[in-house]
């Protein structure tokens, strides 16, 4: 999917850098109501849509509230997220960044140490 630049909408990892296609993901997940239209798909990578499942809300970890989780076809990542100085982690800038950092559990010991070797090999973070 050209749109989505070939990469996870939520933890950004490239289609390039994995040894499996990213899926093609319902953001509103169609057992909550959402639909198969184009405006409702984005792509993710299997870790991140397994731990997405059927959440449209999760809690942000600053103030307790339930928000809506990060939408990547509506939203621009950059405004709700940033890298840490070190290219691993991704820190929620917003609500529903920080929601979704948590509920997606973007930054868990497997992602970081895998975007540590990207970085080494000047492929992470995605360019854009």
């Amino acid at each position: 999917m050209a749109e989505a630049r070939y990469r996870c909408g939520y933890c950004q990892t490239q289609q390039v850098v994995v040894n499996f296609l990213l899926e093609v993901e319902h953001i509103i997940p169609t057992a909550t109501g959402g639909s198969d239209d184009e405006e409702n798909l984005w792509l993710s990578c299997t870790a991140c849509n397994r731990y997405k499942g059927t959440q449209v809300r999760a809690r942000d970890p600053s103030t307790g509230r339930r928000v809506r989780l990060f939408n990547p076809r509506r939203q621009k990542w950059k405004r709700h997220f940033r890298w840490s100085k070190d290219g691993t982690e991704i820190i929620g800038l917003t609500a529903s960044g920080r929601a979704m950092v948590e509920a997606l559990k973007l930054n868990n010991e497997l992602a970081k140490q895998a975007r540590a070797i990207w970085r080494d090999a000047d492929i992470h973070p995605p360019k854009d």
